[in-house]
């Protein structure tokens, strides 16, 4: 891999991270946020997020949430456990888009393709080059055990 090729994925790989991070910390930290909002407004698959809404689930809901998108964004900022975050990210990410379809239209600025899908596409690319091996804890500890095993 080129130098410019690992550069430009530790780069997605970081603005993601802040992306996540702060997503989920700005939440964490405003003891107003809740999903409500966002799940009272799912249209074209309502049924199968309506039930969240009930008060005895909606505050694990809002936890799963908050501390998703923050440890996801720690995740990917220190580069560890990028493979798993990624998957997690993207699933994520594809319940968001559900919530948000009226289908063909997952919002007023899109047809079938939006932001969501834009970050499922960018989390299975640092998956697939396995990004925390560039400059991140995976790739640390993954020296680690080869000096291990060597000695």
């Amino acid at each position: 891999m080129s130098q410019f090729e690992k550069v430009s994925l530790f780069v997605l790989r970081l603005s993601l991270g802040w992306l996540y991070f702060y997503a989920g910390i700005s939440k964490i930290l405003n003891p107003e946020w809740t999903s409500a909002g966002y799940l009272k407004g799912t249209k074209t698959f309502a049924f199968g997020y309506q039930w969240m809404l009930d008060p005895s689930i909606l505050p694990f809901v809002d936890m799963l949430n908050e501390w998703g998108l923050a440890l996801l964004g720690i995740s990917l900022l220190a580069g560890f456990l990028i493979k798993i975050s990624a998957y997690a990210g993207s699933a994520l990410m594809g319940l968001y888009y559900l919530a948000a379809m009226d289908f063909p239209y997952p919002n007023s600025h899109a047809f079938i393709v939006d932001e969501h899908i834009v970050y499922i596409v960018a989390l299975l690319v640092l998956a697939a080059f396995n990004t925390g091996e560039i400059w991140g804890m995976d790739g640390w500890l993954a020296n680690r055990n080869k000096m291990t095993k060597r000695g």
